[in-house]
């Protein structure tokens, strides 16, 4: 259903004509993110495993895509306007660097005294600042600058996952101080720093999508087999590690029995061999595993509200305490057998070095190594601080090859990546 002009949700930050009126303001928005440019950088840019080592494994806008349609129809399910969760579900990731959170790491520690850096954060400034779409008048409060793709405030707030600036209590944020304007403007009428239920359903999709597609790579890629987690042994392993990092309010043998619980169910495959059966298997499982978290939490949200249409800040998800734990044992599956698997240290090393190194070299260079977008803001810009940032601009901007091929133009280094390994 098409929200009134008159409703504040759907409302831009500048004012625009529609330019096709059988279209929803929340349509508009998700075409605008779907040709976007920072949606298609994603298919170059490491979900778990790196970007191009392999034709099968998820990619950043393959896992986006993913989420989406798993928030769409969850958000849907619910009463929400479909278009603004998969808005939401496509544009969560615009914001990441290369090489996944091991580059977000990196980035953040080398840009620690400027305000650091962090994926959520850089969304909020891709979406609002840094996408080429749309500008303020010259002659308006905004002064002619950039506001992104301009999407509605609804958008932009289900897009939002952690509605505060950088605390000591949390190391997630979503606003750099820079952009605080866009961000009070996104977040008028919202009660204090609540997410609205389309933010809410985005993030369990994302959990989704993450824990069950991430064990689907990791057993396809024979990292993990069927069988070793049938190992007592190797299921604790994996609990001990869901309780130290995705669960911290559950023990390890809590976690471990949400494993089982899992393991138990008819559709756990006992083995996996490559074949077409055995591929149709696993494709089942993650189908089971999607429909199990979904339907479990619609339930649990239908059950809190009496309300049949849910939406904005109405309503907040409910997602039952044995299925967030069965979700956190499978991210440690691919924790333990992808993320910490025998020779990823030395990689994850190289990356961060390479990522830190490229920014070192960018900030030495700029503005003349700076793309030619981002000059004009870093000439601009009033102190260290605001160049800085235009400089983490460049290096979140871009994919794993390119952050490469940058790093060897400016540097000489011929660190390439091959099969997952570092030569250099």
């Amino acid at each position: 259903m098409a929200a009134p002009d008159d409703d504040p949700a759907a409302q831009r930050w500048v004012e625009e004509p529609p330019k096709r009126s059988a279209r929803s303001a929340y349509q508009r928005d998700r075409a605008r993110v779907l040709h976007s440019a920072a949606l298609r950088r994603l298919a170059a840019k490491t979900q778990v495993v790196v970007a191009g080592e392999a034709d099968f494994p998820r990619t950043r806008l393959t896992h986006s895509l993913e989420v989406a349609q798993i928030g769409r129809e969850l958000g849907q399910a619910l009463g929400c306007d479909p278009d603004v969760v998969e808005v939401a579900g496509l544009a969560h990731d615009l914001g990441h660097p290369p090489f996944g959170h091991n580059g977000e790491a990196a980035l953040d520690e080398v840009a620690q005294p400027y305000g650091g850096f962090e994926g959520n954060a850089q969304t909020l400034r891709v979406l609002t600042r840094l996408e080429a779409k749309a500008f303020a008048p010259d002659d308006g409060p905004l002064t002619g600058r950039s506001v992104g793709l301009n999407l509605t405030r609804a958008s932009l707030d289900a897009a939002t996952k952690y509605p505060w600036t950088r605390r000591d209590d949390s190391r997630k944020f979503g606003v750099y101080p820079e952009d605080l304007d866009a961000f009070q403007w996104l977040r008028e009428g919202a009660p204090g720093e609540r997410r609205c239920l389309e933010a809410q359903v985005m993030d369990w999709a994302d959990d989704i999508a993450y824990s069950v597609h991430d064990v689907e790579d990791a057993v396809h890629g024979g990292h993990v087999t069927l069988a070793q987690l049938l190992d007592p042994s190797e299921r604790t392993a994996v609990a001990e590690l869901a309780a130290r990092t995705y669960a911290s309010d559950a023990g390890p043998e809590e976690l471990e029995y949400a494993l089982l619980r899992l393991q138990a169910q008819p559709w756990w495959p006992r083995a996996y061999d490559g074949s077409m059966h055995a591929l149709a298997a696993l494709k089942n499982l993650t189908s089971e595993l999607i429909g199990r978290f979904c339907t479990a939490a619609e339930e649990a949200t239908r059950e809190a509200h009496a309300t049949p249409q849910l939406s904005r800040y109405g309503a907040d998800l409910v997602v039952p305490r044995s299925t967030r734990l069965e979700c956190a044992a499978l991210k440690a599956v691919a924790a333990v057998y992808v993320m910490q698997r025998a020779g990823a240290g030395p990689v994850y090393a190289r990356q961060q070095e390479l990522v830190q190194g490229l920014y070192v070299a960018l900030l030495q260079r700029a503005p003349d190594a700076l793309a030619a977008e981002l000059r004009p803001a870093f000439e601009a810009a009033a102190d260290d601080t605001a160049r800085v940032r235009v400089v983490v601009d460049q290096v979140a901007s871009l994919t794993d090859i390119s952050a490469v091929a940058v790093h060897r133009r400016l540097t000489g280094s011929s660190v390439t990546v091959v099969g997952g390994e570092w030569d250099g």
